[in-house]
């Protein structure tokens, strides 16, 4: 039996009037992900726990069956682990986004405008992360480039507890309530924030990307602390040898700590413009090579829902749909070997809100074996409609390598 795991990172939403009162996923014509979805299990699953925060860490530990209350940890250890960091037990990492913020007034009377700086290349990042770390590093904490807008501090006796806000809640509003204060432990953290301002938003790059009209990536935000992780192996757990393709170093970090394979795709974004082929060539090859479990996520719909692109949000689930669920079930179909393919966002990234919300999701399990009555347009509301509800993501994955 051989298994895909299809992740449109954020597709669920709410409806949207621009779209006619429906949903992107009502409104993408996605005719692959449909014609499984006629056949499939049908319903809908909560991945993170009522009292957890709707972050992607916490969701796709679910999915993979790590339970989030014992294993979640912050999103940053994960990523350090992806970007080869060598992480020490008195060490924690920090996700380190470069935002962009307003120029007007001090610090804290500016408003944060885009939490990823017009989605800004690595290349122009590295030389902006390199420059925090020459100024603001030192024995103590050392920064490190990622990908695009998502870096990592790593802080030696870094407090592991302290409650950020994430930057992608507070679009367009005045960062000064948001930001850490001396009151709760967090003045080291604001000084950070704050001279990183002084630092980036005349560099040279800042100044090279508003001639070209592009937002500047002119201040470090942090958030998501956590020490070291450590999960158990996915093959120790289901004996299935397996593999992990994303654009994103959280999902890879979770991969790699999970004894999986990590999978690159060159071109691959982390947006709607990526490559989908090459991520579906990379799962077929995966398969190919022996990989009894593919778990592909695709990060593009939640940038969308982030940035408010709704015919973005739209294009990017119709190309999921065809250009990587297509191509990998007509592979699968023709081996002659039985599969399951299961389809599910981790969590909803709704436009109206421009972050992640923590509904359940509607998720699809295809048995090449076995037909059930499902739905002939998977979305929101007919996986509800179906009344099989899931109350723990982490439970998911039994449910697909069960009987379903």
């Amino acid at each position: 039996m051989k298994y895909l795991v299809l992740i449109p990172d954020g597709m669920a939403d709410t409806p949207i009037d621009s779209l006619g009162g429906i949903t992107p996923m009502e409104k993408a014509h996605k005719p692959t992900m449909d014609m499984l979805a006629s056949k499939s299990y049908i319903g809908t699953v909560s991945n993170v726990p009522a009292d957890m925060v709707p972050e992607s860490d916490t969701a796709n530990l679910a999915i993979l069956s790590y339970d989030p209350k014992i294993y979640s940890k912050g999103r940053s250890p994960l990523e350090a682990v992806s970007m080869g960091i060598e992480m020490m037990p008195d060490e924690t990492a920090y996700r380190c986004n470069v935002v962009t913020l307003s120029d007007e007034g001090d610090y804290d009377s500016k408003t944060i405008i885009d939490h990823s700086a017009d989605e800004i290349t690595t290349a122009e990042a590295d030389l902006l992360i390199k420059a925090l770390d020459e100024k603001l590093g030192n024995e103590m904490r050392k920064f490190y480039t990622g990908v695009s807008y998502r870096h990592c501090l790593i802080w030696k006796n870094g407090n592991d507890k302290y409650d950020f806000m994430r930057p992608h809640d507070i679009l367009g509003k005045t960062i000064g309530e948001y930001l850490p204060r001396k009151e709760d432990g967090g003045e080291e953290f604001y000084k950070l924030m704050r001279d990183s301002f002084e630092i980036l938003n005349h560099h040279p790059v800042n100044e090279e990307r508003r001639r070209r009209g592009l937002r500047p990536a002119n201040s470090a935000w942090l958030w998501s602390p956590g020490k070291k992780p450590q999960l158990p192996s996915f093959k120790d757990k289901w004996g299935l040898d397996a593999s992990v393709i994303s654009a994103v170093d959280l999902i890879k970090g979770i991969g790699l700590c999970a004894k999986m394979e990590s999978i690159d795709v060159e071109g691959v974004t982390g947006n709607v413009h990526t490559n989908y082929v090459g991520k579906a060539n990379a799962a077929i090859d995966a398969f190919k090579r022996g990989k009894e479990l593919v778990y592909v996520h695709v990060e593009g719909p939640d940038e969308c829902g982030h940035r408010a692109e709704t015919e973005n949000k739209v294009i990017s689930i119709e190309k999921i749909s065809e250009l990587i669920l297509k191509p990998v079930y007509e592979y699968l179909n023709g081996t002659g070997e039985e599969f399951k393919i299961m389809v599910l966002p981790d969590h909803p990234t709704p436009i109206a809100i421009r972050t992640h919300a923590i509904d359940p999701v509607p998720f699809m399990i295809y048995n090449s074996a076995k037909a059930y009555d499902g739905v002939s347009l998977f979305s929101e509301k007919t996986a509800e409609n179906k009344n099989n509800y899931i109350p723990h993501g982490h439970d998911l994955m039994g449910l697909l390598t069960g009987e379903i």
